[in-house]
């Protein structure tokens, strides 16, 4: 006859069921802990973010100093966008914005073209302002063409799909270099 397990091993306790509850809570609170863990968002990185957007604002300016898409570079503006030019009216909503950009790229002569830096993001991460510097070639009164030389500010929001659009477009005109 074989002896139970208990009286062969000295120190052996039957498993209570309130061990085992209290195993079973551990294992939940760590799956749970590891569930929330993988999907919560992460730290916010503004470097990394900074370089993307940098990089999308680059990639709209070469599709306007293509001047040959009106779509896709009204697709890089919010639906609620703002623009704000030197001498120009208010232009409010994608719809103004696509007439002002349709109009520019007709105009002979016309060519923009821009460079932005130093993005700073709002501590959530879902949106930034950039400066930047503006080239702007229109016709000019004599029939030639005029290089206006302005400096503007962006604002841009992270948008549900994770992309960057601009909400509010201002410049104004560049003060004089010296010399000039």
């Amino acid at each position: 006859m074989t002896r139970p397990l208990a009286a062969r091993l000295p120190d052996y306790k039957p498993q209570t069921t309130d061990y085992l509850t209290q195993v079973s809570r551990y294992l939940f609170l760590i799956l749970l802990a590891l569930a929330l863990d993988c999907c919560s968002e992460r730290q916010f990185d503004s470097k990394t973010e900074g370089e993307k957007l940098l990089r999308r604002d680059a990639e709209w300016a070469d599709l306007a100093t293509a001047g040959k898409d009106v779509e896709k570079v009204v697709s890089y503006w919010t639906e609620d966008a703002v623009l704000l030019f030197p001498g120009q009216p208010v232009f409010e909503g994608k719809a103004a914005i696509r007439a002002y950009v349709a109009a520019s790229f007709n105009m002979p002569g016309f060519k923009i073209h821009w460079v932005s830096q130093k993005p700073v993001f709002s501590p959530d991460g879902k949106f930034a302002y950039m400066r930047g510097t503006d080239e702007l070639t229109l016709p000019g009164p004599d029939g030639g063409t005029i290089t206006l030389h302005l400096r503007g500010i962006s604002v841009w929001r992270l948008d549900p799909d994770k992309q960057w659009r601009c909400v509010v477009d201002i410049s104004n005109a560049a003060p004089p270099t010296p010399g000039s």
